[in-house]
């Protein structure tokens, strides 16, 4: 989508005060048990760039628009000054459900993982149920897929949740075509379906609005190429929307947390508590879950902490170089 560029930043600048992190994480998440991330300090504050290891530079390239936007513009004006946050639930056991959601305080939400390649639907719905059990009649539960069906599996799948009143299934299938026929198939069920990946990962994220494939997106500041992008994203789109994170430190929440104070209608609770996924944070005072929300506010990171978890010299080095080819990325896509 076409946006006015603002100036970037040399990369000189950029890489100043950057510094590496590698977070221990309390359980495995996404196939990871450690977060790295890299933390620069621009004119506006800190700021972060921490696309997943796995994602090329074109789409990292996004990942540090987004950090150059927060670290070097003005935020939009906020509209409120807290979020109301779900618990994230990890492919864990279910006699491991209630341990997990004792670590968000006050939410009433709760983002439930299914369908991992690993992992049976059996397994799904006893984790669901688990969460049900926890959280009480009056609790709601959402269920993330990550793409990791297809149209059948995804229709069985519905079903046999069904029972467990499901607030909306996030990512069911893989392709805004699948997204838009299991949308079809189970609009009786009364499940809203969400799109995440057909959003972020797009090379038009409105693409799956106009398909007609979801009720609700779910966006991400960081994969969006910032807080502007997103904002725009959410005008065009004209479909209700969830803020949520990318495993991100406290200092990328703190950037989806001003996203999400900026978006006048924000009717579901947001992903936004998952500092407490994280064994270790940059900041004394993380962007965690209190009363179920979290602040809207900068996060000042911490020098001891920053030492503490710095990352190896050769993750360094990887994830520096992995900037430069972003920056370079950027600065091509301005030469077009």
């Amino acid at each position: 989508m076409h946006m006015t560029l603002s100036p970037l930043p040399e990369l000189a600048e950029i890489l100043t005060h950057a510094r590496v992190v590698t977070l221990p994480m309390v359980t495995r998440f996404r196939g990871i048990t450690v977060r790295e991330a890299v933390l620069f300090e621009g004119p506006e504050g800190w700021t972060e760039f921490s696309p997943f290891v796995e994602y090329d530079d074109a789409e990292a390239a996004n990942w540090l628009r987004a950090a150059i936007d927060f670290g070097w513009q003005p935020t939009p004006p906020t509209l409120r000054t807290s979020i109301p946050v779900n618990a994230t639930i990890p492919g864990v056991d279910a006699a491991e459900v209630a341990e997990v959601l004792a670590r968000f305080p006050g939410c009433r939400t709760a983002k439930v993982k299914v369908a991992a390649s690993d992992q049976t639907l059996a397994e799904d719905v006893a984790r669901v149920r688990a969460t049900r059990e926890a959280l009480g009649p009056e609790g709601r539960i959402r269920i993330d897929a990550n793409g990791g069906w297809n149209v059948d599996e995804a229709e069985h799948a519905l079903h046999a949740l069904a029972e467990f009143d499901i607030e909306y299934a996030e990512q069911p299938c893989a392709t805004v075509a699948e997204l838009a026929e299991i949308r079809r198939r189970t609009a009786y069920m009364g499940i809203p379906i969400a799109a995440d990946e057909s959003v972020r990962r797009a090379d038009d994220p409105l693409a799956v609005a106009a398909a007609g494939a979801a009720d609700l997106l779910v966006i991400k500041a960081q994969p969006l190429g910032g807080i502007r992008r997103a904002l725009a994203i959410v005008e065009r789109a004209g479909l209700p929307v969830v803020v949520s994170s990318a495993l991100d430190t406290s200092i990328g929440l703190s950037m989806g947390a001003h996203l999400a104070a900026s978006i006048p209608e924000l009717e579901y609770d947001c992903g936004l508590g998952t500092a407490s996924l994280l064994a270790a944070d940059v900041t004394l005072e993380p962007l965690v879950a209190a009363d179920g929300a979290i602040a809207v506010r900068r996060v000042q990171p911490d020098a001891a902490l920053l030492g503490q978890y710095a990352a190896a010299p050769a993750r360094r080095d990887w994830w520096i170089a992995r900037v430069t080819r972003a920056y370079t990325q950027l600065e091509r896509e301005r030469a077009l």
